[in-house]
C-alpha cells in the first residue's frame, strides 16, 4: 500500500472544486451569496455561452481590502466566523471559505474590489492550477467584480459534462431567481450574451415584493396564491401559497427558505404534503414560495457540501409548525379567495386590489338584450330588478339565511339514478324561489342558483358572471368535513383483535413501539414486544377493523422511524370518512330545488377546502362575463 501523503494545495483545490463547482450555475450561486453576504443593494450578472465562457458578478457591497485580497483566494479563508460558536450559529449564506480557491482553480478568475476606506480598487488575477496571485491597481467604484473566464479550461473531462448553453443558461437563470426570491431588499440584474434577461428593482413595500413574486414565479401564481405569516415559538413562517386549484404537474414552483437561503428538505416536504394531502388531484404538486425565519443556532446549514440541506436541532417542532400553519391556511380557503384570482385575470389585478369587481362596459349586463328587450339578467332570475320572463311581474321576496333547508339527512331519498324529484312537480312549481338582495355587496361569493344541468351542475348567477357547481362533489366535501369534525369530538376508539396479529420486525422498530407505547395507544394500536425481533398486535382502531393490520403497523414504524411521529392512522382513517362521505352524497340525476341548491351554496362557502372533493377534483368553477362576451364576440 502506498505511503500516506499531505496532499498540495493544488489538489486539494481541485477536490474541493468537485464538491463546489458542477457547473457555471454553482458558480454563479457562490458569487451571489458572497455579494448579499458583504451587504450588497444591487447584484448585477453576466454571464456568455451560458457561463462557459464567461461569468461576470458585480455588486456594491463593502469590498475588500487589498491586503486581503490574495486570502480571499485561499482555501478556508473567510471573514464570516471565527470560532466553534459563530460556526454553530451562521447567519450568513457564505462561511466555509472555499468557493473562490474551488471556482479559481478550474477557470481564469479576476477579482476587483475597493472599501470606502480605499482612494483607488486593487485587482488580483489567478489563472488555474498554478494559483498565482498577480495584484495590481485599478478603476472600480465601492464594491466588488469577480470575472470567471474558461471555465473548466484546464480540466476538459469535466466541462464534456457539461449540457447545451440553453441548458446551462436555464440553470443559472434559476440560481438567480432563488437569489432573488431569497432578498427582497437587493435588486437583480442578469444578462445573457448582451442581452437583459431580468431586471429586478429593491423591492420594499408588499405590492413590490407580490410585483417580483409575479415576475419571478407568473402572475397567474400570485393571483391564486394565499398570503400567510404566523408565529409561535420562536418560529415565523411568511409567504405566499397556491390554492390547490392551481397545483401544478411537477414539482418546479416550490421555493422554501431558512433565513433567507433556500434548502430542499425532506422533513418540509413531508410537512407541506401532509398539508395539502386531501386537496390535490393524484399526482399533482402545490405551488409556494415560503420563508421560516429561526435561530441561527437552532439550524446547523453545514451539513452538505451545496448548503442545499439543513438540520433543525428540534425537527418534530419545526414540521409540526409548518403543517398546522399551512393546513389552516387552506381550510380557511373560500370561495371568495378563488374568485380573486379568476377575476383578476379577467379584469386586470388593478380592480382587484382596489376591492372593485367591475364587469366591463361592453358586457351583457351593461346592455340591453337583443332587440331592445331586456337584458338577460333580468328575466334569469325570477324577482330581478326587471319584469320576469314573459312580461309577468314577480313578487319580491327577501332572502335570509333562515330559509336554507336541512336536506342533507334525506337528500337522497326518493332521489338517486331514476332522476326522482325531492318533492311532487306541483309543489316545486308552487314553491317561491328567494330573491337575491338589491345592495349587490349583500350578495355571497357563489351567487345564487338560476338552474339544473342535466342533474349534475347548477348554474349559479353572480356578479363576476357564471358559476358552474359540481354538485356531488361539492355535497361530498361538505359530508366529509361534517363527518371529519365528528370524529375529531370523540376519542378513537379501539377494537381487540380475537386473534393477536404476530409481526416480525427489526431490534430497533421493536424498541420503537416501546418508547412510543402511549403515542401507539393515542393511535387506537396496543402492539406489545414479545422477543427481541418480534410484536404482538391486540388492538386495531374500530373503523379500521377491515384494513390491512400488518400494513397499517409497518407504515406507522416507518414513519415514526423517519420523522418521529405518524398520521398514518389518520390518514386512513380519513379515506375511510371519505369513502363513505362519497356515497352518501348526493347523486347524479337527483332533481333539486332552487331552495335546495342555494341551501348546497351556502353550506359550500361556510366549509373547509370546499373549493375541491375529496379527491381533489374542483368542485366549481367560474366563467366570467368578459369570457362569456367573447364567446358572443360582444364589444367588438
Amino acid at each position: 500500500m502506498p505511503p500516506i501523503r499531505l496532499l498540495s494545495p493544488r489538489l486539494a483545490n481541485q477536490i474541493a472544486a468537485g464538491e463546489v463547482v458542477e457547473r457555471p450555475a454553482s458558480v454563479v450561486k457562490e458569487l451571489v451569496e458572497n455579494a448579499l453576504d458583504a451587504g450588497a443593494n444591487r447584484v448585477d450578472v453576466e454571464v456568455e455561452q451560458g457561463g462557459v465562457k464567461l461569468i461576470r458578478v458585480r455588486d456594491d457591497g463593502s469590498g475588500i481590502e487589498e491586503d486581503d485580497l490574495p486570502l480571499a483566494l485561499s482555501r478556508h479563508a473567510t471573514s464570516k466566523i471565527a470560532s466553534l460558536d459563530d460556526l454553530e450559529a451562521v447567519a450568513s449564506l457564505g462561511f466555509r471559505g472555499e468557493a473562490l480557491a474551488s471556482i479559481s482553480s478550474v477557470s481564469r478568475l479576476t477579482l476587483t474590489s475597493r472599501t470606502e476606506s480605499q482612494e483607488a480598487a486593487s485587482r488580483v488575477e489567478v489563472e488555474g492550477r498554478e494559483m498565482d496571485a498577480r495584484i495590481s491597481p485599478a478603476a472600480h467604484p465601492v464594491g466588488t467584480t469577480v470575472e470567471v473566464r474558461d471555465l473548466f479550461f484546464n480540466t476538459p473531462a469535466r466541462r464534456k459534462f457539461l449540457r447545451t448553453e440553453k441548458t446551462e443558461f436555464n440553470h443559472v437563470e434559476e440560481c438567480v431567481r432563488r437569489q432573488a426570491l431569497s432578498r427582497f431588499d437587493a435588486g437583480f440584474t442578469l444578462r445573457h450574451n448582451q442581452r437583459v434577461v431580468q431586471s429586478l428593482r429593491p423591492a420594499e413595500s408588499a405590492l413590490d415584493r407580490e410585483r417580483r413574486i409575479g415576475s419571478l414565479c407568473g402572475q397567474q401564481f400570485i393571483d391564486n396564491a394565499v398570503v400567510i405569516d404566523a408565529e409561535a415559538t420562536g418560529l415565523r413562517l411568511w409567504g405566499w401559497v397556491a390554492l390547490p386549484t392551481f397545483s401544478r404537474s411537477q414539482a418546479d414552483l416550490q421555493y422554501f427558505f431558512v433565513n433567507g437561503r433556500v434548502i430542499r428538505d425532506r422533513l418540509v416536504a413531508h410537512a407541506v404534503r401532509q398539508a395539502y394531502r386531501d386537496v390535490l388531484y393524484n399526482n399533482r404538486h402545490p405551488a409556494f414560495v415560503l420563508y421560516l425565519e429561526v435561530d441561527p443556532a437552532t439550524v446547523d446549514v453545514n451539513v452538505h457540501p451545496t448548503k442545499h440541506e439543513v438540520r433543525f436541532r428540534d425537527g418534530r417542532l419545526v414540521h409540526d409548525f409548518i403543517f398546522r400553519t399551512l393546513h389552516k391556511a387552506l381550510a380557511d380557503v373560500r370561495p371568495d379567495d378563488h374568485f380573486r384570482g379568476a377575476v383578476a385575470q379577467s379584469f386586470g389585478r388593478e380592480a382587484v386590489t382596489q376591492g372593485q369587481e367591475a364587469v366591463p362596459a361592453t358586457g351583457a349586463s351593461a346592455e340591453a338584450g337583443w332587440n331592445g328587450q331586456p337584458s338577460v339578467s333580468n328575466y334569469g332570475y325570477p324577482g330581478g330588478s326587471g319584469a320576469g320572463f314573459g312580461g309577468q311581474s314577480q313578487p319580491q321576496q327577501e332572502w335570509r339565511a333562515s330559509d336554507q333547508m336541512a336536506f342533507y339527512q334525506s337528500l337522497n331519498a326518493g332521489g338517486g339514478s331514476d332522476g326522482q324529484q325531492a318533492m311532487p312537480a306541483s309543489d316545486r312549481a308552487a314553491t317561491p324561489m328567494p330573491t337575491p338582495p338589491a345592495d349587490s355587496d349583500q350578495e355571497p361569493p357563489l351567487g345564487y342558483a338560476i338552474a339544473q344541468l342535466h342533474g349534475i351542475y347548477i348554474l349559479a348567477q353572480g356578479r363576476a358572471g357564471l358559476i358552474v357547481v359540481d354538485m356531488h362533489a361539492a355535497h361530498e366535501r361538505i359530508t366529509y368535513e361534517r363527518m371529519k369534525r365528528a370524529l375529531a369530538e370523540q376519542d378513537l376508539k379501539s377494537q381487540p383483535l380475537l386473534v393477536p396479529l404476530s409481526l416480525a420486525v427489526s431490534q430497533k422498530e421493536a424498541a420503537l413501539t416501546e418508547s412510543h407505547g402511549e403515542e401507539l395507544q393515542k393511535l387506537g394500536l396496543q402492539i406489545e414486544r414479545i422477543g427481541p425481533e418480534t410484536l404482538a398486535v391486540r388492538q386495531v382502531p374500530a373503523l379500521l377493523r377491515g384494513a390491512d393490520t400488518e400494513q397499517l403497523v409497518r407504515d406507522v414504524l416507518a414513519d415514526l422511524i423517519e420523522h418521529g411521529q405518524s398520521d398514518r392512522v389518520e390518514a386512513v382513517t380519513h379515506e375511510l370518512l371519505g369513502t363513505m362521505a362519497c356515497h352518501g352524497s348526493v347523486r347524479a340525476n337527483r332533481q333539486l330545488t332552487i331552495p335546495e341548491m342555494n341551501s348546497l351554496l351556502r353550506d359550500m362557502e361556510a366549509t373547509e377546502r370546499s373549493g375541491q372533493c375529496n379527491h381533489g377534483r374542483p368542485t366549481w368553477t367560474l366563467v366570467t362575463m368578459s369570457e362569456l362576451d367573447k364567446l358572443f364576440l360582444r364589444g367588438r
